[in-house]
């Protein structure tokens, strides 16, 4: 799997978990059958910022992940049912008609592994 993170916007910065450590989290969780009606980032500008306007280059990079996404890796949602990992597979879910995903519920929400007050000093953005 090539290196991830989970972004999120808060008012120390910006908050990002590596992707890798929670797949570890999950290794004890069961895995819980999500309906797709249930994940709202369906309707909304998930990979987009506030500022950031889509280009057709950056959704055909997305379609491209889509494509590649595999729905026997189930999805990671944190306590408040919010995606953290797997949207493209949840994209691709969808395209193929399915009505429900696979995915683990963390129970508590971790710290995140950096908190970002200046994207220079982040090295994956």
């Amino acid at each position: 799997m090539r290196k991830q993170y989970h972004f999120r916007n808060s008012s120390d910065g910006i908050l990002a978990w590596d992707i890798h450590k929670l797949v570890l989290l999950t290794s004890k969780l069961k895995i819980e059958v999500i309906p797709l009606n249930s994940i709202l980032e369906l309707n909304e500008p998930y990979w987009y910022s506030n500022n950031e306007i889509p280009s057709c280059k950056s959704i055909a990079n997305h379609m491209r992940l889509v494509q590649e996404a595999d729905l026997t890796y189930p999805i990671i949602l944190c306590p408040n049912k919010r995606v953290m990992d797997g949207m493209h597979r949840v994209v691709k879910a969808l395209l193929e008609g399915h009505t429900h995903i696979y995915g683990y519920f963390l129970p508590t929400l971790p710290n995140p592994d950096y908190i970002i007050t200046d994207s220079e000093d982040f090295p994956y953005l």
